[in-house]
């Protein structure tokens, strides 16, 4: 099909309703949605899981499924009607005029072919290529997305490549065409912050060079600023909030999203004395929402008789016909008014020396070719001479990309991998080498671990009470039963779940709930050490406050150390008292948290905070995105292990970075980093991070 030449808005959503059939009946998804993307503009979809994003994306493709029906309103691609084409029309369509880009990259590509012949296929199919011609541009936008080897990627299969190479050639797939629409549903989700900066940067760079318009959906306000022009915002299944990116962020006007924003850590934000507000309640499901506002039952200025009167329309703002809003309250409300503050607390005072780990290290020996028995055997690096303490009440927080060796480490003090060399001194007692079914119960209990996923660790055949109950059996607490129902209950009242829950399934429980009962499970045996391996990533931001907030107040009540590991900077900033940053099995940098997130920098620290998206539009980053991916652990760079992507790395003389580690710098009481920087370069860093005036 020929693409058409058009110059009015490349999509127009109008009053969109969409409902999925099933034997409970009609279920509404989205209902009365509206949206417009302008030629070559990007508007970013926002809301909570559940919240109808990807039903739209997936009602534009008109790939709803067999139950999935559109049941109102219009869809316009370039002035025409997608409800009304043709299979065959939207055939030809999809991927040559709208592509879309999944979350989980793997999805979209077929794992028995060669990079190389999925490319080929869509000029082939969409666009009637030769051969030789599909492979010439498969090869053009290999090198468009910025990787290197073009030729020796096209070669691989999906699964010889990491998953920011996976998901820089499903982007390039999706631009082949050059199509007028790319749809990007949560496209960095599962990527670390570095490779997503790189991503992000690169999609804004081909939008730009071949004039495509994008809808980006995505729950990470910060990456919305960063790539959107506007911006709608979605909570069940209705629009609520639009207008241009700016004016919603400095201006917002609904409830709903003034909510979103005070629950994510922006610069500022302090545990103590500016805790977060998390959004009460919990999100309605399709069948349970409320008459009237969906928002009244979790807005602090609901109006009973009002609010849930009738529905509620969605007009343009008196002062700005380009920003509306889904509420009727917006003339009256004080939108500049500081929210309640949440209550302060005082944090306890850092205690006892609890975990000391000393020159830690993990390597793993791997067969050369380990599927079909080859003799070499070659060293996976996890952990290279690891070192640091950790004290009653602290929390210290583990950050650095995937495969620098994080999870590594807390397998090694949880003692389900033992160590290969060194020592860890837990509570005076030595464990690094008794694997946890050798440990005594006092030690198991006394180092727990919240995992980051919490879908995946409840036992989905067993009620929540009895998960609870049976953790408390294996630490041997209470004599009897009845006691342990009794101690059941008083740890769901502990991580604020109402007791009823004890009886449900956790198919039952929404995702941060889930992570709650995790935390009650894991706080069971009365833990010292916590172990948060990324606790609130796999949740929406609204909840991430509210999971946090109980973390710290558990840490208060029962004097824990928590190791919090991470890769999202922000909620590190806020809850962390120092810091370790990892970077390929090495500690690079360590301090208390205003140390690591003020210059002086280790150049990898720099970048990772230069890739953090923050979502206000007052804060000015210096923009760094690091060459490459992060190396193998089985074949590391020689000399410092950053050296290969360091964007500082030509201040160094005579190629001392690629020739010998360097040694740890002290740079301040508490504050070291392993650089071969001289200490005047490092003294005129400036802040990442600073507030415009």
């Amino acid at each position: 099909m020929q693409q058409w030449d058009y110059d009015g808005p490349i999509l127009e959503i109008d009053n969109l309703s969409i409902s999925f059939f099933t034997r409970l009946g009609e279920i509404p998804a989205v209902m009365d949605f509206s949206c417009v993307v302008e030629q070559g503009k990007a508007v970013g979809l926002v809301g909570e899981s559940g919240c109808g994003k990807s039903t739209v994306a997936l009602g534009v493709m008109q790939d709803l499924g067999v139950n999935g029906k559109i049941v109102g309103g219009s869809i316009k691609f370039k002035g025409r009607e997608l409800n009304t084409m043709s299979d065959e029309e939207l055939r030809h369509l999809r991927g040559s005029e709208i592509a879309m880009i999944y979350q989980e990259p793997m999805a979209s590509l077929n794992p028995a072919m060669k990079i190389g012949k999925q490319l080929m296929e869509v000029p082939i199919i969409h666009q009637q290529s030769s051969a030789e011609q599909a492979f010439v541009l498969a090869k053009q936008v290999v090198e468009d997305v910025r990787l290197p080897d073009a030729e020796r990627i096209l070669d691989s299969y999906p699964h010889q490549l990491s998953g920011g190479q996976q998901q820089r050639i499903v982007i390039a797939m999706a631009l082949m065409s050059k199509p007028a629409l790319l749809i990007l549903d949560e496209p960095t989700t599962a990527l670390d912050v570095t490779v997503e900066a790189g991503i992000v940067d690169l999609v804004k760079g081909l939008g730009e060079k071949y004039g495509t318009s994008m809808l980006f959906i995505s729950h990470n306000l910060g990456l919305i600023l960063e790539t959107c022009n506007d911006i709608c915002v979605m909570y069940s299944g209705e629009a609520v909030e639009v207008g241009p990116i700016e004016n919603v962020f400095d201006r917002m006007r609904h409830p709903y999203t003034q909510a979103l924003f005070r629950s994510i850590p922006l610069p500022g934000a302090d545990k103590q004395s500016r805790p977060l507000v998390s959004i009460p309640g919990n999100f309605p499901l399709p069948h349970e929402r409320p008459s009237g506002c969906n928002f009244g039952p979790r807005c602090n200025y609901y109006e009973q008789g009002r609010c849930n009167n009738g529905d509620i329309a969605m007009p343009a703002l008196a002062d700005d016909p380009s920003h509306a809003s889904r509420c009727l309250k917006v003339s009256e409300i004080d939108w500049d008014h500081p929210p309640a503050a949440a209550a302060q607390t005082q944090s306890n005072s850092i205690g006892k020396l609890v975990l000391k780990v000393d020159n830690l290290r993990k390597y793993y020996e791997v067969a050369a070719s380990a599927l079909f028995g080859g003799r070499d055997t070659r060293v996976v690096k996890a952990n290279e001479n690891v070192s640091f303490t950790a004290h009653e009440s602290e929390t210290l927080a583990i950050v650095g990309e995937s495969g620098c060796g994080k999870s590594t480490l807390a397998k090694v003090l949880l003692g389900l991998e033992a160590a290969s060399d060194g020592s860890v001194n837990l509570l005076g007692k030595d464990i690094q080498k008794t694997l946890i079914h050798d440990r005594d119960v006092d030690t198991v209990s006394s180092i727990q671990m919240v995992f980051q996923n919490p879908f995946d660790t409840l036992n989905p055949s067993m009620t929540v009470g009895r998960q609870i109950v049976r953790a408390l059996e294996v630490f041997g607490i209470c004599a009897s039963e009845n006691e342990r129902n009794n101690r059941m209950l008083e740890l769901l009242d502990l991580v604020k779940l109402p007791r009823e829950f004890a009886a449900r399934k956790p198919r039952q429980l929404s995702g941060g709930q889930k992570q709650r009962v995790g935390i009650a499970r894991a706080f069971a045996g009365n833990a010292q050490v916590m172990v948060a391996d990324e606790p609130v990533s796999a949740l929406d931001v609204s909840v991430q406050a509210a999971v946090t907030d109980l973390l710290m107040e558990l840490q208060r009540d029962n004097k824990t150390t928590m190791l919090f590991i991470s890769h999202d900077l922000s909620i590190v900033r806020y809850i962390s008292d120092r810091v370790m940053v990892m970077y390929l099995g090495h500690v690079v940098e360590m301090g208390t948290t205003d140390q690591v997130f003020s210059p002086p920098y280790h150049p990898y620290t720099e970048a990772l905070l230069s890739a953090v998206p923050i979502a206000d539009t007052s804060v000015e980053r210096k923009h760094i995105v690091l060459d490459g991916d992060i190396p193998s652990a089985m074949d590391p760079p020689p000399g410092c292990p950053f050296q290969s992507r360091c964007q500082h790395k030509q201040q160094v003389p005579d190629n001392l970075c690629e020739r010998e580690l360097p040694p740890m710098k002290h740079m301040a009481e508490h504050h070291n980093l392993r650089c071969h920087l001289s200490d005047d370069f490092l003294a005129s860093m400036i802040p990442v991070i600073q507030l415009s005036s």
